[in-house]
């Protein structure tokens, strides 16, 4: 299993603090709480049925007629390189660390390039892979740049997947929107992340019916539970909500970078969920947070972290005395 965000249990054992005290800022998952619908009994007592409305909510709020819903975007990185016969495999890196593990252990032949290292690979790859926004990096491709890659690889029955999991805050550059049923191409999307509710485990898959179709028959039936297409459905369609939502996320995001900032630690990226920082003491600073129960996203290739955001006034001002006790402590090295 690969390390990821949120293992909030293990810190707690590590360090010696009781998991209540923790503030987890290791994930890019909106720190607020949704509005929540009663889910019916029903809904717990009976089989998950695909006429139930969910996908008619999904379908408005992605903007697009065809989408299979998932048991989370994970569902789909898994299996989608089963779908193909092993072949040369590209993945934009560095970004979301399943994707190339699911791709080598289907037995593709993987290669890790950088952005601009794709024009010099494309024609050698059967497959390219894309974390737009990137995560941890937040960098954004544009969506032109995208549907050129797409339509060099389809003319060699080639793929783009494009991973759209941080997308939420700014869907005007979705390709999920403008072409997500072309050939060739499979767009991804992460309910949990924006709306908070990543325990719901619910992402969407946007392809051409004969490709979602295949995903469908490799997901099997019921992927989806009932209590989760039932708050789905209602939370998808409060736009008023999503609009508020947008507008503090995104300020929420620019106060952190400007904090993270105040204490030496400019971001170097970032979306409205999280901010990354490359230094050399990424792991002097990660160390230092979490001894004061403030966990936050490690990463070794390059040095940095992620921070998520706080959750209240309180975790602001404990991230903030986190930072600063750490300089002082550097300064008196």
């Amino acid at each position: 299993m690969l390390e990821h965000g949120g293992r909030l249990r293990l810190a707690a054992q590590e360090y010696g603090i009781p998991l209540a005290e923790w503030l987890d800022l290791s994930t890019g998952i909106s720190p607020w709480p949704w509005s929540l619908p009663s889910v019916p009994a029903s809904a717990w007592m009976r089989l998950p049925e695909d006429s139930d409305g969910l996908e008619s909510a999904a379908r408005r709020y992605y903007g697009a007629e065809k989408l299979l819903p998932l048991p989370g975007s994970q569902a789909a990185i898994q299996l989608l390189p089963r779908m193909r016969r092993p072949g040369k495999v590209g993945v934009v890196s560095p970004c979301y660390a399943e994707h190339a593990e699911a791709w080598r252990a289907a037995g593709h032949i993987l290669r890790e390039v950088s952005e601009n290292e794709v024009a010099q690979h494309l024609e050698r790859f059967d497959v390219l892979v894309v974390v737009n926004p990137n995560n941890p990096t937040g960098r954004r491709i544009e969506p032109g740049v995208l549907l050129e890659w797409h339509t060099r690889l389809l003319e060699r029955g080639g793929w783009l997947v494009v991973d759209e999991a941080f997308m939420d805050c700014t869907p005007e550059q979705s390709l999920v929107t403008r072409c997500a049923s072309r050939p060739g191409l499979v767009v991804l999307r992460s309910f949990g992340k924006f709306f908070g509710l990543a325990g719901a485990r619910l992402g969407f898959a946007f392809a051409e019916p004969r490709l979602l179709a295949a995903l469908a028959q490799l997901v099997g039936p019921w992927a989806v539970s009932g209590p989760t297409r039932w708050v789905a459905q209602a939370v998808l369609g409060d736009q008023d909500a999503q609009i508020q939502r947008r507008r503090d996320l995104s300020g929420a995001s620019r106060r952190l970078a400007g904090l993270l900032g105040e204490y030496g630690f400019a971001p170097q990226g970032g979306t409205a969920l999280f901010q990354w920082v490359v230094s050399m003491r990424s792991q002097a600073l990660r160390d230092h947070l979490a001894r004061q129960g403030i966990l936050v996203r490690l990463f070794e290739t390059p040095a940095s972290l992620r921070f998520g955001l706080p959750p209240d006034e309180a975790g602001w001002q404990r991230l903030e005395r986190g930072l600063f006790t750490f300089n002082q402590m550097e300064n008196l090295r």
